[in-house]
Protein backbone atom coordinates (compact mmCIF):
# COMPACT_ATOMS: atom_id res chain seq x y z
CA UNK A 1 0.00 0.00 0.00
CA UNK A 2 1.34 3.41 -0.94
CA UNK A 3 1.39 6.00 1.82
CA UNK A 4 -0.58 9.15 1.07
CA UNK A 5 2.44 11.25 2.01
CA UNK A 6 4.24 9.61 -0.90
CA UNK A 7 1.62 10.92 -3.34
CA UNK A 8 1.03 14.44 -1.99
CA UNK A 9 2.43 16.68 0.74
CA UNK A 10 2.12 20.32 1.76
CA UNK A 11 4.90 21.43 -0.61
CA UNK A 12 2.85 20.08 -3.52
CA UNK A 13 -0.07 22.43 -2.81
CA UNK A 14 -0.32 25.98 -4.16
CA UNK A 15 -3.49 27.83 -3.23
CA UNK A 16 -2.86 30.92 -5.36
CA UNK A 17 -1.47 30.01 -8.76
CA UNK A 18 0.25 32.90 -10.50
CA UNK A 19 -0.12 31.57 -14.05
CA UNK A 20 -2.85 32.79 -16.38
CA UNK A 21 -2.90 30.01 -19.00
CA UNK A 22 -2.87 26.25 -18.90
CA UNK A 23 0.67 25.72 -20.24
CA UNK A 24 2.06 27.99 -17.53
CA UNK A 25 -0.06 26.30 -14.86
CA UNK A 26 1.35 22.92 -15.94
CA UNK A 27 4.88 24.34 -15.55
CA UNK A 28 4.08 26.03 -12.24
CA UNK A 29 2.71 22.82 -10.71
CA UNK A 30 5.40 20.63 -12.31
CA UNK A 31 7.96 22.89 -10.63
CA UNK A 32 6.52 21.89 -7.23
CA UNK A 33 6.93 18.22 -8.18
CA UNK A 34 10.45 18.86 -9.47
CA UNK A 35 11.40 20.75 -6.27
CA UNK A 36 10.46 17.61 -4.32
CA UNK A 37 13.01 15.65 -6.37
CA UNK A 38 10.39 13.52 -8.09
CA UNK A 39 11.30 14.29 -11.71
CA UNK A 40 14.38 13.32 -13.70
CA UNK A 41 13.56 15.88 -16.37
CA UNK A 42 11.24 18.83 -15.78
CA UNK A 43 11.20 19.63 -19.53
CA UNK A 44 10.37 16.08 -20.63
CA UNK A 45 7.60 15.75 -18.08
CA UNK A 46 5.99 19.09 -19.06
CA UNK A 47 6.23 18.14 -22.75
CA UNK A 48 4.54 14.80 -21.98
CA UNK A 49 1.67 16.50 -20.11
CA UNK A 50 1.18 19.09 -22.87
CA UNK A 51 1.16 16.36 -25.54
CA UNK A 52 -1.53 14.53 -23.58
CA UNK A 53 -3.44 17.81 -23.23
CA UNK A 54 -3.27 18.41 -27.00
CA UNK A 55 -4.93 15.03 -27.64
CA UNK A 56 -7.94 15.98 -25.54
CA UNK A 57 -8.57 18.44 -22.76
CA UNK A 58 -8.31 17.32 -19.15
CA UNK A 59 -10.74 20.06 -18.15
CA UNK A 60 -13.50 17.77 -16.90
CA UNK A 61 -15.98 20.53 -16.04
CA UNK A 62 -17.24 21.86 -12.69
CA UNK A 63 -14.18 24.16 -12.59
CA UNK A 64 -11.75 21.22 -12.48
CA UNK A 65 -8.80 20.17 -14.63
CA UNK A 66 -6.72 17.03 -14.09
CA UNK A 67 -3.71 17.22 -16.42
CA UNK A 68 -1.48 14.18 -16.15
CA UNK A 69 1.66 12.64 -17.52
CA UNK A 70 3.04 9.14 -17.39
CA UNK A 71 6.62 9.05 -18.58
CA UNK A 72 10.24 8.10 -17.93
CA UNK A 73 10.93 11.58 -16.48
CA UNK A 74 8.86 10.77 -13.35
CA UNK A 75 10.59 9.03 -10.41
CA UNK A 76 7.55 8.41 -8.20
CA UNK A 77 3.78 8.83 -8.37
CA UNK A 78 2.89 12.36 -7.29
CA UNK A 79 -0.08 14.70 -7.30
CA UNK A 80 0.30 18.49 -7.15
CA UNK A 81 -2.73 20.65 -6.35
CA UNK A 82 -3.22 24.22 -7.51
CA UNK A 83 -6.01 26.73 -7.26
CA UNK A 84 -6.79 29.90 -9.22
CA UNK A 85 -9.74 31.90 -7.92
CA UNK A 86 -10.65 33.51 -11.23
CA UNK A 87 -10.01 30.27 -13.12
CA UNK A 88 -7.96 29.33 -16.17
CA UNK A 89 -9.35 28.64 -19.63
CA UNK A 90 -8.80 24.88 -19.96
CA UNK A 91 -11.12 24.22 -22.92
CA UNK A 92 -13.22 22.33 -20.37
CA UNK A 93 -16.09 20.15 -21.48
CA UNK A 94 -18.64 22.55 -19.96
CA UNK A 95 -16.85 25.72 -21.12
CA UNK A 96 -16.18 26.83 -17.53
CA UNK A 97 -12.70 27.97 -16.45
CA UNK A 98 -10.75 25.57 -14.20
CA UNK A 99 -10.28 26.86 -10.65
CA UNK A 100 -9.02 23.58 -9.18
CA UNK A 101 -6.13 21.85 -10.94
CA UNK A 102 -4.61 18.51 -10.05
CA UNK A 103 -1.37 17.66 -11.87
CA UNK A 104 -0.65 13.95 -11.76
CA UNK A 105 2.83 12.54 -12.42
CA UNK A 106 3.32 8.79 -12.74
CA UNK A 107 6.47 6.86 -13.68
CA UNK A 108 6.38 4.78 -16.85
CA UNK A 109 7.47 1.59 -15.06
CA UNK A 110 4.61 1.79 -12.55
CA UNK A 111 1.97 -0.84 -12.97
CA UNK A 112 0.00 0.76 -15.75
CA UNK A 113 -3.14 1.48 -13.77
CA UNK A 114 -1.79 3.57 -10.86
CA UNK A 115 -2.63 6.87 -12.56
CA UNK A 116 -6.07 5.46 -13.38
CA UNK A 117 -6.61 4.60 -9.69
CA UNK A 118 -5.56 8.13 -8.71
CA UNK A 119 -7.83 9.62 -11.40
CA UNK A 120 -10.76 7.41 -10.35
CA UNK A 121 -10.37 8.28 -6.66
CA UNK A 122 -10.25 11.99 -7.52
CA UNK A 123 -13.10 11.88 -10.01
CA UNK A 124 -15.42 10.12 -7.58
CA UNK A 125 -14.91 12.80 -4.92
CA UNK A 126 -14.96 15.71 -7.35
CA UNK A 127 -18.51 14.91 -8.45
CA UNK A 128 -19.57 16.03 -4.97
CA UNK A 129 -20.41 19.75 -5.05
CA UNK A 130 -19.79 20.24 -1.32
CA UNK A 131 -16.36 18.68 -1.69
CA UNK A 132 -15.47 21.03 -4.59
CA UNK A 133 -16.69 24.02 -2.56
CA UNK A 134 -14.55 22.94 0.35
CA UNK A 135 -11.46 22.75 -1.89
CA UNK A 136 -12.17 26.23 -3.28
CA UNK A 137 -12.86 27.90 0.08
CA UNK A 138 -10.22 26.29 2.30
CA UNK A 139 -7.61 28.91 3.13
CA UNK A 140 -4.59 26.93 4.26
CA UNK A 141 -2.44 24.14 2.88
CA UNK A 142 -2.79 21.97 5.99
CA UNK A 143 -6.57 21.83 5.60
CA UNK A 144 -6.33 21.13 1.86
CA UNK A 145 -3.79 18.40 2.55
CA UNK A 146 -6.14 16.81 5.08
CA UNK A 147 -9.03 16.89 2.59
CA UNK A 148 -6.89 15.33 -0.16
CA UNK A 149 -5.34 12.77 2.18
CA UNK A 150 -8.77 11.26 2.68
CA UNK A 151 -9.09 10.69 -1.09
CA UNK A 152 -5.68 9.19 -1.69
CA UNK A 153 -5.87 6.78 1.22
CA UNK A 154 -8.00 4.59 -1.03
CA UNK A 155 -5.30 4.39 -3.72
CA UNK A 156 -3.08 1.33 -3.52
CA UNK A 157 0.40 1.14 -4.98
Amino acid sequence: MMKVSEIINKKLIKLNLESTNKNDVISELAELIDNEGRLDSFENYCANVREREDMSTTGIGFGIAIPHGKCMAVKEATVAFGRKEEGIDWQSLDGEPAKIIFLIAVPNETESNLHLKILAALSRKLMDEEFREELIKTQNEDQVLKILTDIFESVEK
